[in-house]
């Protein structure tokens, strides 16, 4: 397990997921007295979103961290207005969320294309301030990276998420039949004949107490904050994560899932769920698949079952659950149709929603200018 450890960290290292940078905007320039002149406007600090990007390339390829903006032009007899100092711009990936070092969110960058701006330029001396420029504004921030995802991948170690990734997609995670072998996320696009797809993310392994930062603790739980859903893998034989460590059934798996993800943030636990029950090529599968099923559908008969600090407040109604052998192939087609259809439904009844509020929005209007008139 130490050298499993070791393993871990080293190549977590390799994967970035928050960086603290400097940014500087840039000085004005000075005005010109005599002639009245004013200095241009120092340059702007933007973080921009851009595809294939991450933050190890910012890290690489500026590895001062630092980002200064351009200085303005003074004015001149040629040009009475100095000309702005050119904008410095950061480019990261999507699903970044930009704090000051005192931990106030500035915004996040959801989509290609988004910027924000982190440091302001000085203004250009001029009458108002005797012609003297002001200083840029300096800050330290801190980009916080979140994958963004259609579907992230909840399990236990082992449980099978990368083989299931593997197999849902072109994606070429690592796989072992040890635990940890998911040390960094991983995305992959599951591709629908109809040329339909559907991001999937797979996530490191949760163990007991990642809520508290144990293991990859929150290095792991941020990432399921930005995924529209989530899908529980679990393995039918239970789990267990050391021989010093209580085997659990795949209902304790559930609920332990259900547990940490509520103790992280229990809004995680709104967001629609799927199970999918991992390894039914194992001997006596279905029967206990089917004990599964029986314990879902009326969970609070058997939370006497387990112990009373791994009793969740609330359960996850869970939309579909599928049986699938990562081994044989069984029921990933099935899996991948579910998935399809629960992403689906959940954008019409998004765009229904946004749909609703324009036309409140309209009547709204509409109103304000009949009480006007």
């Amino acid at each position: 397990m130490v050298r499993c450890g070791g393993v871990l960290l080293r190549k977590y290292g390799n994967f970035i997921d928050h960086l603290r940078i400097y940014v500087r905007g840039g000085t004005g320039g000075m005005g010109l007295e005599r002639l009245g002149g004013e200095g241009g406007k120092g340059g702007d600090v933007w973080v921009i979103a851009k595809e294939n990007y991450t933050l190890k390339k910012i890290k690489d390829r500026h590895p001062e961290k630092r980002f200064i903006a351009g200085v303005g032009a003074n004015s001149s007899v040629r040009a009475l207005k100095g000309e702005k100092g050119k904008d410095c711009e950061i480019h990261a990936p999507v699903g970044i969320t930009i704090m000051t070092d005192e931990g106030k969110e500035i915004g996040e960058l959801n989509k290609i294309g988004d910027c924000l701006m982190v440091a302001r330029g000085g203004r250009g001396g001029s009458f108002v301030t005797d012609f003297l420029p002001s200083k840029g504004q300096v800050q330290m921030i801190r980009l916080d990276f979140k994958l963004v995802a259609d579907i992230g991948l909840v399990g236990f170690p082992n449980a099978g998420k990368s083989s299931l990734l593997s197999k849902l997609s072109h994606a070429k995670p690592q796989i072992a039949d040890y635990a940890f072998t998911t040390v960094r996320p991983e995305i992959g696009k599951i591709m629908y004949p109809d040329y339909k797809q559907i991001s999937v993310a797979d996530l490191p392994g949760l163990i007991e107490g990642a809520h508290i930062n144990k293991g990859m603790g929150h290095k792991f739980l941020k990432h399921v904050e930005r995924t529209k859903q989530l899908l529980l893998v679990v393995d039918i034989s239970g789990f267990q994560l050391s021989h010093k460590t209580p085997l659990r059934t795949p209902f304790e798996t559930v609920q332990l899932l259900t547990k940490e993800l509520e103790l992280y943030k229990k809004e995680l636990l709104t967001k629609c769920a799927l199970l999918a029950v991992n390894k039914m090529d194992l001997p006596d599968a279905m029967n206990k698949f089917k004990e599964l099923t029986e314990q879902l559908n009326q969970p609070q008969d058997f939370m006497h079952l387990l112990p009373e600090d791994t009793v969740p407040c609330s359960t996850i109604p869970f939309k579909h659950i599928i049986p699938i052998s990562t081994l044989t192939g069984h029921g990933i087609e099935e899996l991948k149709q579910c998935l399809r259809k629960s992403i689906e439904e959940q954008y019409e009844i998004e765009n229904e929603g946004h749909q609703r509020e324009k036309l409140q929005k309209l009547r709204n209007s509409y109103q304000s200018i009949l009480t006007a008139s």
